[in-house]
């Protein structure tokens, strides 16, 4: 018998894995998938090359203890219960489609670029919600002179990323990117689209309590001439109006 890493439970697509949610389940040496993940022992009388092959396969894929290495881990299929965890169903940090994954039904990543100044001095951390500001040169309303103007974008939405750092290092407390991932909707992705045509963008970090709060696009942001504002179902959009 051979120890293969398998799911204790069902695990839905988007689920994130946890030390409880894998474990070790012996299986019959003789059908073990070279896709297994396995805990690296070789089984007596297995032949040498389907040893080699399920040892190479672990070490590439996780590098060590694999039920440790994939806690925080991704499933990007379903996995049944009983069934054996391979790398084609979980994607891992770093890894290529973790976005598509991570991501909210429905909702767009959009990156904006960033420094210090405008990420809180770099305390804002993947995982953290932000407020969108956007600063612009526009006329003042009498005097034909001009003004800058400043205005909330959208409100509490998701980082999904510094960089290309999807979690911060352990125990850090500040992180200094250059651009910045978040997680919006249809209309924010637009909204955000402009507010970079427009001139740089501030991300305000929000209180971790304000997780549950509204998302998505600022109530109060000023609408400019000739546009109106719709409200439908807790939406915000701006259309541009001709006359």
């Amino acid at each position: 018998m051979t120890q293969v890493l398998v799911a204790k439970r069902d695990l839905a697509v988007g689920a994130r894995l946890s030390e409880g949610d894998i474990g070790w389940q012996a299986w019959p040496s003789d059908s073990v998938n070279a896709a297994f993940i396995t805990n690296g022992a070789t089984p007596p009388k297995a032949e040498g090359a389907v040893a080699q092959a399920k040892a190479a396969v672990t070490g590439q894929i996780i590098g060590g203890d694999p039920a440790k290495a994939l806690e925080g881990a991704i499933v990007r299929d379903p996995i049944l219960t009983g069934e054996p965890v391979t790398a084609r169903k979980i994607v891992r940090g770093g890894e290529g489609g973790y976005l598509s994954v991570v991501l909210t039904p429905g909702k767009r990543a959009v990156a904006v670029p960033v420094s210090a100044d405008t990420t809180a001095g770099g305390f804002i951390l993947p995982g953290d919600r932000v407020d969108v500001l956007s600063t612009r040169d526009g006329p003042m309303p009498t005097g034909g002179g001009r003004v800058i103007i400043g205005e909330t974008v959208l409100r509490n939405v998701r980082v999904l990323a510094l960089d290309q750092k999807t979690a911060a290092d352990k125990d850090a407390k500040t992180l200094v990117a250059a651009t910045a991932t978040l997680e919006v909707d249809a209309s924010g992705a637009e909204a955000l689209a402009s507010a970079k045509a427009g001139g740089p963008v501030t991300l305000a970090l929000r209180a971790y309590t304000d997780a549950g709060a509204p998302s998505g696009g600022a109530v109060g942001a000023p609408v400019e001439a000739g546009a109106i504002r719709i409200n439908r179902g807790g939406q915000t959009t701006i259309m541009a109006v001709r006359p």
